[in-house]
C-alpha cells in the first residue's frame, strides 16, 4: 500500500507540474477574452475531454506503438528525459507558449481543439510522461495513471470555469512564481526519466 501510496503521489506531481492547471489560466481568459460565460464552459468542457482522450489513447496503445516501431524503452526514456527537462528550462526562464495571443483575435469555437486540447494541455510533455509511466506497468498502476490523470484535467476545467476569480485572487505576480515552481520541478523529472534511460540502456 506505501508503494502505491509513494507511486500515486509521483503520478499527481508529475501531471500537476506537466500540464500546470494554475498556469494554463492566463491562456484560457486571453483566448476566451469578451465570450459569454455559456461559451467559456463550453470551450473548457470541450478541451477537457479531447486532452483526456488524446492522452487515454496513448496510455492503453502507447506499449503497441512501440512494438509495431521497434522502439525500446531506453530510448524513450531518454528522449522524453531530455524533452521534458527543455519544457521544464523553458518555464523557469519564462519563456512564452508558442501559441500566438498578441494582438487582436477573432474567437473560433475550434481554439478548444487547438491550441487548448493540443498542445497546451495534451502536448508531447504530458504524453511522453503518460506513456512514461505506463510502459511494461500493472494494470493496477495503469489505473491509477489514467484516474489520476482524470483528476489533473477535471482540475483543469474547474480552473478554466473560475479562472476569473482565481486570476483575481492569485494576482498575475504569483502566477509566474508558481510556474517557476512547476518548471523546476518538471526539469527534476526529465533529468530523473533521463538517468533511468541510460541506466537501462548500458545496464547500469
Amino acid at each position: 500500500m506505501e508503494n502505491i501510496g509513494a507511486y500515486s503521489l509521483t503520478v499527481f506531481m508529475a501531471f500537476f507540474a506537466i500540464m500546470n492547471p494554475i498556469a494554463n489560466i492566463p491562456i484560457f481568459v486571453k483566448l476566451t477574452e469578451g465570450q459569454s460565460e455559456e461559451k467559456k464552459k463550453e470551450v473548457a468542457k470541450t478541451s477537457s475531454i479531447v486532452a483526456f482522450l488524446i492522452v487515454l489513447a496513448f496510455i492503453l496503445i502507447g506499449q503497441y506503438i512501440f512494438q509495431i516501431f521497434g522502439l525500446t524503452i531506453p530510448a524513450f526514456k531518454v528522449f522524453g528525459g531530455v524533452l521534458i527537462f527543455f519544457i521544464g528550462l523553458d518555464m523557469l526562464q519564462s519563456r512564452k507558449t508558442n501559441v500566438n495571443l498578441e494582438g487582436d483575435m477573432t474567437f473560433d469555437d475550434g481554439l478548444a481543439i487547438s491550441p487548448l486540447a493540443i498542445p497546451i494541455l495534451a502536448g508531447p510533455g504530458t504524453i511522453v510522461t503518460a506513456m512514461n509511466f505506463v510502459v511494461k506497468a500493472s494494470i493496477l498502476n495503469l489505473t491509477i495513471t489514467v484516474f489520476i490523470f482524470a483528476l489533473i484535467v477535471l482540475m483543469t476545467y474547474y480552473a478554466f470555469i473560475y479562472s476569473f476569480y482565481i486570476v483575481r485572487f492569485v494576482g498575475n505576480k504569483r502566477f509566474v512564481i508558481v510556474g517557476k515552481i512547476m518548471g523546476l520541478i518538471i526539469g527534476v523529472l526529465g533529468a530523473n526519466m533521463l538517468i533511468q534511460g541510460i541506466k537501462l540502456a548500458f545496464n547500469l
